[in-house]
């Protein structure tokens, strides 16, 4: 009998310790997924919500929006919301404002993460909302075959220093000084995966800086050089990392048909040239 009392009191030991261990494992800050603007661009009229997507095991405590102009806190507001989705307002701003916009979540651990944004305030039309991401190709052999297309739909010119690229959350390429894309012409980048700076064999000598996979989860994020959002390719979704979700692949690229104005639909490679009118739907593209 003392054996057995003996062996389940090593049982409920055991299993006391698993369940200890285990809390400590899931301990950790909560995933800010997203922060989103709306409007994404906006004028001096419009006040500015901010809208954080977040996830994680744990309760979050609080979230809280600051902002700053010119690098000048103005206020630090609660955010409303439960425990996926926070709110909060910025009011408008003067003409020309630059506005820099930080979240930062406590979790019930003690666990904060944070999360930044910035825009510009116009009330001109912003003229980058003309530059969008046009074809992307992912399906190469090499690295030196993959590219992303930019596009200008409008009637100027645009300087391309300052504006970046983002690829899963993380910069990829940004122009410099004497880069411009000439209106309604494309403007390509040529070659991926570390090649960047380093004169790959790729017709472009600034390529992207890491990979591009046709068969996994990816975010492509193109940002103005006052680091406004204005373009983004969406294909699959997160989870614990872009890239981990594994989906079926595509030979031939996603661009945008028509030319610079639709969606993002399978076609034939066209690098340099207009589009088609038309392609193949992808439901894992987030349009």
């Amino acid at each position: 009998m003392k054996t057995i009392k003996l062996a389940f009191a090593l049982i409920i030991a055991t299993l006391a310790m698993t369940a200890c261990v285990e809390d400590k494992v899931y301990e950790g800050p909560n995933t800010i997924e997203s922060v989103i603007l709306a409007p994404e661009a906006p004028t001096s009229a419009d006040d500015v919500l901010v809208t954080a997507k977040v996830s994680g095991l744990l309760a979050v405590e609080k979230a809280v929006l600051s902002y700053s102009v010119d690098g000048d806190l103005v206020d630090e507001i609660q955010m409303a919301g439960n425990n996926d989705i926070y709110t909060a307002t910025i009011p408008a701003m003067a003409d020309g404002t630059k506005v820099d916009v930080k979240v930062t979540v406590t979790n019930e651990a003690g666990y904060t993460s944070i999360a930044e944004r910035s825009y510009v305030v116009y009330d001109i039309p912003n003229p980058y909302k003309q530059l969008v991401l046009n074809e992307l190709f992912g399906a190469a052999d090499t690295d030196d075959g993959k590219y992303i297309e930019l596009y200008n739909n409008g009637d100027e010119d645009l300087d391309l220093n300052g504006v970046v690229i983002m690829k899963d959350e993380s910069e990829s390429w940004a122009g410099e000084e004497g880069e411009v894309i000439k209106a309604h012409s494309y403007f390509n980048i040529v070659g991926a995966k570390g090649m960047l700076g380093e004169g790959g064999s790729g017709p472009n000598p600034r390529p992207l800086s890491s990979g591009f996979s046709s068969k996994k989860s990816v975010l492509i994020e193109l940002y103005d050089p006052s680091g406004n959002l204005v373009d983004k390719f969406q294909r699959g979704e997160k989870g614990g990392e872009w890239g981990a979700q594994s989906l079926t692949n595509n030979k031939k690229t996603w661009s945008r048909c028509p030319n610079g104005t639709g969606k993002f639909m399978i076609a034939d490679k066209t690098l340099g040239a207009q589009n088609p009118d038309t392609g193949e739907e992808d439901e894992t593209v987030v349009q």
